[in-house]
Parts: structure tokens; C-alpha cells; sequence
């Protein structure tokens, strides 16, 4: 089992331009993870309709491994929003 990292651009009201938003996904399909996190997303503000600033925006930004999974507690299946700061944590290992 793998997952995803994938970040989303989302427009916030009072806000100039668009924020990304990281999501860690529980899902081993690729374009299923990024459609599940576009999903989530929609929940936080109004998805970006075009890339910003060499941004896309959804991208797959890491891929999880099993064994990285099971370290940050991400169970399959399991979708955990991680804010707009870069997820350090969730990039490296």
C-alpha cells in the first residue's frame, strides 16, 4: 500500500491569491488520491482554476510509502488534511 502527498490550490476569502493546501492520502491509486483531495479541499475554499505562479493546481507532491504510512499513523483509506505550511514532516524519509 502506498499514499499520497498532494497539495491544492485553493482560493480563501480576503486572501489575494491562491493558497496551497496539503493533503496526505491513504490511497494507492494515483488519480483517485488527487481527486479525493481536490474533494477535501473544496471544503477549505473555492478550488483554483488555473496554475499560479508555476503552481498547479492539484499536484502529487510525494508518494508514502507502506512503512512511512505506518509511521505517521495514516491508515489506508485515510484522508488528513495538513494545513497550508509546507508538511515537512510528511516530505522527508
Amino acid at each position: 500500500m502506498t499514499g499520497y502527498v498532494i497539495g491544492v490550490l485553493v482560493e480563501l476569502s480576503g486572501e489575494p491569491a491562491p493558497v496551497r493546501c496539503y493533503f496526505a492520502l491513504g490511497i494507492e491509486d494515483r488519480a483517485k488520491a488527487e481527486w479525493t483531495a481536490v474533494d477535501a479541499a473544496q471544503d477549505v475554499g473555492r478550488i483554483a482554476s488555473s496554475p499560479y505562479k508555476g503552481q498547479e493546481p492539484v499536484e502529487m507532491l510525494a508518494e508514502l510509502t507502506a512503512a512511512r504510512m505506518k509511521t505517521l499513523g495514516l491508515k489506508p483509506g485515510e484522508v488528513r488534511a495538513l494545513g497550508v505550511n509546507w508538511p515537512r514532516r510528511w516530505m522527508t524519509g
